[in-house]
């Protein structure tokens, strides 16, 4: 069964939860990542995977047909990420609404949905990112792996 494209709202956008973990271990990284492969696989997407620790990389995972391509649109986004400290995609959203938002960030950064911060203790700790299909399906299977992986860790 195909999936449809989410739609996003900068109010919805808005209202998600602040992906808050206890840790973020490089074992962490591998679990959140290891959730990842599972959304993906499970939705049939074809999308990358990362999930970084700071500011380096603790876990990849390339499937389908992604490749390099795929890893530079992730690092921009988590550029943008790094430094607004929100979802690519709610970047993006708020600089549609008001361009100013982000504008400063450098030719690095990429506002394209699919890479959510990581903060433990309400500070940023990493992010984790997809990137291979449109950025909302990127957003949609990244906020998923963050769902599942913290829904987890409740019941450890």
């Amino acid at each position: 069964m195909t999936r449809p494209v989410p739609e996003y709202t900068l109010e919805a956008l808005e209202a998600e939860p602040v992906a808050e973990f206890t840790s973020l271990t490089r074992d962490d990284a591998v679990r959140l990542g290891e959730t990842g492969i599972a959304v993906i696989r499970e939705w049939d997407r074809d999308l990358a995977i990362e999930v970084r620790v700071g500011d380096e990389l603790a876990f990849r995972a390339q499937l389908g047909t992604t490749g390099p391509a795929n890893a530079a649109a992730i690092a921009g986004k988590v550029a943008s990420v790094t430094a607004l400290q929100v979802s690519s995609l709610l970047a993006r959203r708020r600089n549609e609404a008001d361009p100013s938002y982000g504008a400063d960030l450098g030719d690095d950064a990429r506002l394209w949905g699919g890479c959510i911060p990581i903060f433990v203790g309400g500070r940023l700790a990493g992010t984790v990112a997809t990137s291979g299909e449109p950025d909302v399906v990127d957003h949609e299977a990244t906020a998923e792996t963050v769902r599942r992986y913290l829904a987890a860790q409740r019941t450890r």
